[in-house]
């Protein structure tokens, strides 16, 4: 089922309703909805390794994005030893609504050294907007602040470098939007989080307490 922007925009205005049975039917079950190449999903080459990082910076953090509002440069090597939580995200889903406590759970733990990062797609066909209209978004609807990334693939052959490490280190790759990894100050994943954990999830702030505590 693919959703288009304008019917995107409808479908928000009713509350998510028909993209929240879609999203949610098929995260429960663990479906994939595409094959192949995902429809507006930035090159591979727009999110490669970056070359000659300090030896300070963990290798799953040795890449470089394109920021989500202007498309310029940010290494992931700004957040070494910090707890990161990555999350590949989309605007018209079911999950959608994560972002706000996403957001909550950056403001609540950014001084003890979070930093949750977010990674829009499309490869489940509910990302079909261009950088901007995702920005705007999200900015408008949840008030995200935390740091997002232009829109790239998460899996398969075309997932960017960062996502294909951490499926590799953790050997699961995002069934649904809204799939997170967490990553220890060592640069360690520490586990990956289905969609139907939510940032509030007891059980992960518990882990995520733990590793904040951690020097």
């Amino acid at each position: 089922m693919r959703i288009s922007f304008g019917t995107a925009v409808s479908l928000r205005a009713g509350g998510y309703l028909l993209a929240s049975l879609t999203c949610l039917t098929a995260a429960a079950q663990g479906s994939t909805l595409t094959g192949g190449s995902p429809s507006g999903v930035v090159p591979a080459a727009a999110t490669t390794a970056v070359a000659g990082d300090p030896a300070s910076c963990p290798p799953i953090l040795r890449h470089t994005f394109a920021r989500l509002q202007d498309e310029k440069p940010q290494p992931l090597c700004q957040y070494a030893g910090k707890v990161v939580l990555a999350v590949n995200t989309a605007s018209f889903c079911g999950f959608t609504p994560q972002y706000k406590g996403l957001e909550a759970l950056d403001q609540k733990y950014r001084a003890r050294g979070l930093v949750v990062l977010g990674f829009p797609s499309n490869d489940f066909s509910q990302e079909a907007g261009s950088n901007k209209e995702i920005a705007d978004f999200c900015e408008s609807t949840f008030g995200v602040k935390f740091p997002m990334f232009a829109k790239s693939s998460v899996r398969g052959a075309d997932a960017n470098p960062f996502f294909r490490q951490l499926a590799q280190q953790t050997g699961t790759t995002p069934k649904w939007n809204f799939y997170k990894y967490l990553i220890g100050r060592d640069g360690k994943v520490v586990d990956a989080y289905s969609s139907m954990t939510a940032p509030d999830d007891r059980a992960f702030i518990r882990t995520l307490e733990k590793q904040l505590s951690q020097n």
